[in-house]
């Protein structure tokens, strides 16, 4: 790590818990010991060379003078440039002027520094505040590797470039919808359909959905090793193999709605390179098993959220205007219910289902394994590290491509329950990115339900599908369509009747 973060001109430190290992409430005085958290001097030096440091840290009773007197034996002190206490200011976190002051301080506008912390109102302060935040779910280094990657890469670009919903292209379709000739209302969610499309793209009426692209993203499951499933890992490669020659349910859906299919291998465990028809951004060659810890690095996540990003922004610049989610990863089912689980705060009981059909011991299993992940992950502040703990890379590049889309405009169809999970990510990286995309249908997995009621989604089918691949949501490919061509070819009744007054009288009345 270089230690220097784009945009930012200072660095502050929340000290316990992030700098320090958290010393036990009430603890007196005299019996702190400032023990530095593995990498910080070493993180704190690299930074010192580019940035400006300082610490805001909540203290009941100790001044700047403590503070520093506690972290001189560790070197921290010497690499502060300022220390302001709550004590010293008379307001704790999540107030913000413990944050301001120290900006004030180090003559460094809010907007150019970074606050670090490990708690939730070291982030609500920094928000308050106008400053970035990082936050310390893995460590300080990883903390600051990730304050570098997100100010960088296709999927920052995207995530700047997402916008709200054009609320005057939706009014206008709605006005619209109120001259069709029809009874108001009469279409149903066809309707509502429409305007959420005229909203996405901000026009009115909107396009109608010419090329239609279906992107399945694929990639191995390190859990597989933890008995989560009877198939073997390698199906993964089998069925893209599939995907490429043609032959997958897939296939045959997106060929009967008029759909491309572009497969694309982010972390496949086997060797596709020399496989036509793929895509080849892989990440890494799978996951490790998040049974036992971390699925991936921050790192990897990143790395696969950009390429989801980078994929998108590519289709759309080649003309395709739908974009519709798929997936392949054999044991995905079991990082997308840690992820629902983790994102939407529900127990993993309720989210954990069967897959591709497993009996109730592997079930019980299943679920004990997603509750081990849940639980490393309660209490982090960052989703790029809940993605990375029990995530998947397929599942990470559809998160990308679900902010790639909505950042050009561009609606994105949802599928079933790994695509759910993705999109619970995507809205907790990008809030409000989910108002940009369609449910296409409702997955049989529990999660998929539990994900869709967490981020208000009415899905448009219920077919009791489960296969993933991107099958439910090709299926809503024409009813998209069908919302969209109403706007653009249904008359009005002004319309109507000046037709039928510019047509000639015949006597014939």
């Amino acid at each position: 790590m270089n230690g220097s973060i784009p945009g930012i001109d200072a660095v502050l430190f929340d000290v316990g818990g992030t700098l320090v290992e958290q010393a036990a409430p009430a603890t007196p005085v005299s019996d702190l010991a400032a023990r530095p958290l593995p990498g910080v001097v070493e993180t704190l030096r690299s930074l010192a060379a580019h940035h400006r440091l300082g610490a805001v840290t909540d203290t009941a009773t100790m001044g700047e003078s403590t503070v520093r007197a506690l972290l001189a034996p560790s070197g921290i002190d010497a690499l502060l440039e300022v220390v302001v206490t709550s004590s010293d200011m008379g307001a704790a976190k999540p107030d913000p002027r413990g944050v301001l002051e120290a900006c004030a301080r180090l003559g460094v506008a809010p907007e150019r520094t970074l606050l670090v912390g490990d708690n939730d109102v070291d982030r609500d302060a920094a928000a308050t505040a106008g400053v970035a935040f990082a936050a310390v779910d893995g460590g300080l280094p990883d903390a600051i590797s990730r304050a570098i990657a997100a100010r960088s890469g296709p999927f920052t670009a995207a995530a700047d470039a997402v916008v709200p919903l054009d609320r005057d292209a939706r009014a206008a379709a709605e006005a619209r919808q109120a001259q069709l000739t029809k009874p108001a209302g009469s279409l149903g969610r066809v309707e509502t359909l429409g305007n959420l499309v005229a909203a996405i793209t901000g026009r009115c009426p909107p396009p109608v959905p010419s090329r239609p692209v279906v992107v399945v993203f694929a990639g191995d499951h390190g859990v597989v090793a933890s008995g989560v499933t009877p198939w073997p890992q390698d199906i993964t490669a089998a069925m893209v193999a599939n995907f490429a020659a043609g032959g997958a349910a897939i296939n045959a859906f997106a060929r009967q709605v008029g759909a491309e299919v572009h497969v694309v291998d982010v972390g496949v465990a086997a060797d596709l390179q020399g496989l036509p028809g793929v895509v080849h951004r892989k990440v890494r060659a799978g996951t490790d098993d998040l049974m036992i810890g971390p699925a991936m690095s921050t790192a990897d996540a990143r790395a696969a959220l950009d390429t989801g990003a980078d994929v998108a922004a590519g289709l759309v610049a080649a003309g395709h205007d739908l974009l519709v989610t798929g997936d392949m990863g054999i044991g995905n089912t079991t990082a997308s219910a840690a992820l629902i689980a983790a994102f939407t705060h529900t127990h993993p009981d309720a989210v954990t289902g069967r897959g591709t059909g497993i009996d109730d011991a592997m079930l019980a299993h299943k679920t004990k394994v997603v509750a081990n992940a849940v639980g490393r992950v309660d209490g982090y502040l960052d989703p790029v590290s809940v993605l990375a703990e029990v995530g998947g890379l397929e599942i990470a590049a559809i998160a990308g491509l679900i902010v790639g889309g909505a950042a050009e405009r561009v609606p994105v169809i949802v599928d079933g329950v790994i695509a759910c999970a993705a999109l619970v990510a995507a809205n907790a990286l990008v809030p409000g990115v989910a108002e940009h995309c369609v449910a296409g249908h409702r997955s049989s997995e529990p999660g998929a339900t539990v994900a869709l009621a967490h981020l208000n989604l009415d899905p448009l089918i219920d077919l009791e599908l489960r296969l993933g691949e991107g099958t439910g949501a090709c299926l809503a490919v024409p009813i998209v369509q069908a919302a969209v061509r109403v706007l653009n070819e249904m008359a009005t009744f002004d319309e109507l009747e000046a037709q039928s007054a510019s047509e000639p009288d015949d006597g014939r009345r």
